[in-house]
């Protein structure tokens, strides 16, 4: 496996150990992290990051899938059961965190990224799919370092009742980061990236087997699930 990451230091790497970590009843699977970009293009340095945080997830000892955006409607512009809508829901449902890594680009994230948010619901029925589930944000730039990015999707994540880990990432000038072949060459910038992979794998064995309890409430213990549902799924304006 370390030979997919070249750019590790040899022996300061080490898969997580569930035991230090995990909560009594954790389920004892690796963890289920999903990971989302903000770009379609071709050389997509969002994309480059998100797989190079993929390959040091596997590493970690996590599944890991990524979501293509390619083929995503506008929301609101299509069914739910769209195809790609569906599989990004059920991507969401399977996972038990995410990475998400954007682009600047106007100074925010951009709308490709934000559309695939969109899309995940805060509620289906009584059930929030992103409730509890642990979140890794990052960026890349073309320009100086920024954070505006990264700031917003913390603002979503929140939203979406996401653990999002204090970690994160920002790459800029992202095009002088990455090999011909895509892979990201020796930086400060890929150690922050080891960074925050590994604290999200930590806060995932943390967090997962505990999420009942850390995301009970007493204001919708006091809510019937239909009550719940008639409130979250109202008809958008």
């Amino acid at each position: 496996m370390l030979s997919n990451l070249p750019n590790l230091a040899a022996g300061a790497l080490a898969p997580i150990d569930p035991a230090a970590y995990a909560a009594p009843g954790d389920p004892g699977h690796p963890p289920r992290i999903l990971t989302l970009y903000g770009s379609l293009r071709e050389r997509s340095y969002s994309r480059l990051v998100s797989e190079e945080a993929g390959r040091l997830l596997a590493f970690l000892g996590c599944e890991v899938k990524s979501f293509d955006p390619h083929g995503l409607p506008l929301p609101d512009a299509a069914p739910a059961d769209h195809p790609k809508v569906a599989e990004l829901r059920e991507l969401t449902r399977w996972s038990e965190g995410m990475v998400w890594v954007s682009p600047e680009r106007h100074g925010a994230m951009t709308g490709i990224m934000k559309a695939q948010i969109d899309w995940i619901p805060l509620s289906e029925g009584a059930v929030r799919p992103t409730q509890g589930k642990t979140l890794a944000v990052m960026q890349v730039s073309g320009g100086s370092q920024s954070f505006n990015a990264v700031n917003q999707l913390r603002i979503l994540g929140r939203w979406m009742r996401m653990v999002t880990i204090p970690n994160q990432s920002s790459v800029p000038k992202a095009f002088n980061e990455f090999d011909e072949a895509g892979r990201m060459k020796p930086s400060a910038y890929y150690a922050r990236i080891v960074d925050v992979c590994e604290e999200l794998v930590k806060f995932t064995y943390m967090t997962r087997g505990r999420s009942f309890a850390l995301t009970d409430r007493y204001s919708e213990r006091v809510e019937t699930a239909a009550q719940l549902s008639e409130r979250v799924n109202q008809r958008a304006i």
